[in-house]
């Protein structure tokens, strides 16, 4: 997988810590070793951390099925959440239906001994980059 900057990563997730592993044909994995400010007030990951490793992931993998390689906005989401997040998380992605305008997505989060943490289902619409719609080709 290329670099965070290029698979379409954005500086929250720079921010994160979020660190890719593979991209390719409708699937993708990411991970993130849990710091002290990614936890709640109960020593584990806090939803919103869950919830943005799911929603990226699942964009990736729709990014990777797109020939144009097109940015994809959330559309909807739906997250379930099945034990506490602590250690070093992967999140898989994959992309389940893909048409001219939007993709239709699943992920899970699984802790370093593959243990399912918190699943989704996930909508994205394709997007061209908002600044080139404005005339800046630099995005």
């Amino acid at each position: 997988m290329q670099s965070p900057s290029v698979s379409g990563f954005t500086p929250f997730v720079d921010h994160l810590g979020v660190e890719p592993v593979r991209a390719e044909s409708g699937h993708a994995e990411i991970k993130l070793s849990l710091k002290a400010e990614h936890l709640n007030g109960l020593g584990v990951a806090h939803g919103g951390v869950v919830m943005t490793l799911l929603d990226v992931v699942m964009a990736i993998a729709a990014r990777s099925a797109d020939p144009d390689q097109m940015g994809m906005v959330t559309v909807g989401m739906n997250t379930s959440f099945m034990r506490p997040a602590k250690g070093e998380l992967h999140a898989f992605g994959w992309c389940d239906h893909f048409s001219t305008t939007m993709a239709f997505c699943h992920g899970e989060l699984r802790d370093q001994h593959g243990r399912l943490l918190a699943s989704a289902t996930g909508t994205f619409k394709r997007m061209r980059s908002f600044n080139r719609r404005r005339g800046n080709e630099a995005d």
